[in-house]
């Protein structure tokens, strides 16, 4: 269950820490100093309920098919080798994260400005339902359990680091640098995750 848990927190790293407008918010409300609590739980208990889905219903369903969850696992593997790749041509091109939206004054706006982010965004339903539960389907009982339990956790850690940590983190991640490393890192876990995949349909 150990590596189960490992491979669901690595996994759930490198999909949610592609920065995105979702990640964009939070870091500049951490930035701000402005619902720094309220945002950072909206966002992770939005991606708990989208893991539960994936791994408790998506991944129940996919277990019923054998032949259905080897070509799962080749998508799933296609897909993170794709996903490295984009991480690395990223890493090639200079950027910086721009968080023009960490303006929402109000309690309200700033939980529905999150709720909006994460669930209007096709992504997130493509990483934690359909990518994270399909998957999953490869443990059985607990095992399975530890996996969402690990994509859950690193979804947990993520969020409030990144709200938390925003006034130590934003200053080194306005620089091009730091976001050519944290691209670099991802593709390799990606890759790594990827090759683990196809090694355990051989």
């Amino acid at each position: 269950m150990g590596n189960a848990a490992l491979e669901g927190f690595l996994l759930g790293a490198g999909l949610i820490i592609a920065i995105g407008s979702q990640n964009a918010f939070v870091l500049a409300q951490g930035i701000a100093h402005r619902h720094v609590f309220a945002v950072s739980t909206v966002c992770f208990l939005s991606d708990a309920i989208l893991i539960a889905a994936g791994v408790g219903g998506f991944g129940t369903i996919v277990r019923s098919w054998p032949t259905l969850i080897v070509i799962v696992t080749i998508l799933g593997a296609i897909f993170l080798v794709l996903y490295g790749a984009i991480a690395f041509n990223r890493a090639r091109t200079p950027h910086r994260l721009e968080t023009g939206n960490g303006n929402s004054g109000s309690l309200v706006g700033a939980i529905s400005t999150a709720l909006i982010l994460t669930w209007l965004n096709p992504h997130v339903y493509l990483d934690t339902v359909l990518m994270l539960g399909g998957i999953s389907a490869r443990y059985e009982n607990d095992a399975r359990f530890a996996f969402g339990s690990g994509a859950v956790a690193a979804s947990f850690v993520w969020f409030y680091a990144l709200g938390y940590g925003a006034m130590l983190l934003a200053p080194i991640f306005r620089k091009p640098l730091a976001w050519r490393f944290l691209d670099t890192a991802i593709g390799l876990v990606m890759w790594a995750i990827a090759a683990s995949l196809i090694y355990g349909l051989l």
